[in-house]
């Protein structure tokens, strides 16, 4: 069974017309399924959890990053994921703006992404934890005034740039590789231009007096431990990925 989770902002009249696309594309490939409006839900978490118990085992997120994220955490926190998370799957119909997420999945627009669910080709994905908080993508900060903990060793840069911590790159363009199975973070620090370091960990600390960004959506305060979780979450994935 099909649910398709539709963030509050595809309520504004000027999705009217994506959302019929999507929703006839669905139709005429034998996708249909139940609709859930984030707008009209308090609990997306209560909601998620009850449609687990009723049998759903595909999830789609219909919108951005950030709904995305807000999916994968109800999902995630639901007291019965732990008994079906290897029946339960999460897919994405990516809709307006900051959609790097769909994006690493090989998914390019909404039409695209109905033929991706029918063709139903599922990946085991890791997680990245930041302070409870679940990210795809990366975690980003910036350079100045932050220093990064490893194990019994620490980082820190002195001049204006970024660090990232990757989880699953969200570009085809950039020299880095990133395996979103193999149980660890990319750290990568680039100061003006350069790239001043490269390393692999599964677990970190962060201090910083700038706030971290996870997947370009939701800003978390410094200090805060960073994680992976090995597998957490069956994702729909085009061919066209951006990992093996």
């Amino acid at each position: 069974m099909y649910v398709y989770i539709y963030d509050d902002f595809l309520d504004s009249s000027r999705y009217n017309k994506t959302i019929n696309k999507i929703e006839i594309r669905l139709t005429d490939l034998g996708l249909n399924g139940k609709i859930i409006r984030l707008g009209g839900i308090k609990n997306i978490k209560g909601t998620i959890q009850n449609e687990i118990k009723l049998g759903t085992n595909t999830f789609v997120a219909v919108g951005n990053n950030q709904t995305v994220n807000k999916i994968i955490s109800a999902i995630i926190s639901s007291e019965t994921y732990g008994d079906l998370r290897d029946r339960t799957l999460l897919g994405i119909i990516p809709v307006g703006g900051d959609n790097s997420i769909a994006n690493s999945f090989g998914i390019k627009n909404e039409l695209d992404a109905c033929n991706i669910l029918l063709a139903r080709r599922v990946e085991k994905i890791d997680l990245g934890l930041v302070s409870g908080h679940y990210f795809l993508n990366e975690a980003v900060v910036q350079s100045i005034d932050t220093r990064i903990n490893i194990n019994d060793y620490s980082l820190e840069s002195s001049e204006k740039g970024k660090i990232r911590i990757i989880n699953l790159l969200s570009s085809a363009d950039e020299n880095i590789i990133s395996n979103p199975h193999d149980g660890l973070l990319d750290i990568v620090i680039k100061v003006k231009k350069r790239t001043e370091a490269v390393l692999r960990t599964n677990r970190l600390t962060i201090n910083s007096s700038h706030n971290i960004l996870i997947d370009g959506t939701i800003e978390i305060e410094s200090p805060a431990d960073i994680s992976v979780m090995k597998n957490k979450i069956n994702i729909v994935v085009g061919k066209n990925r951006l990992f093996d």
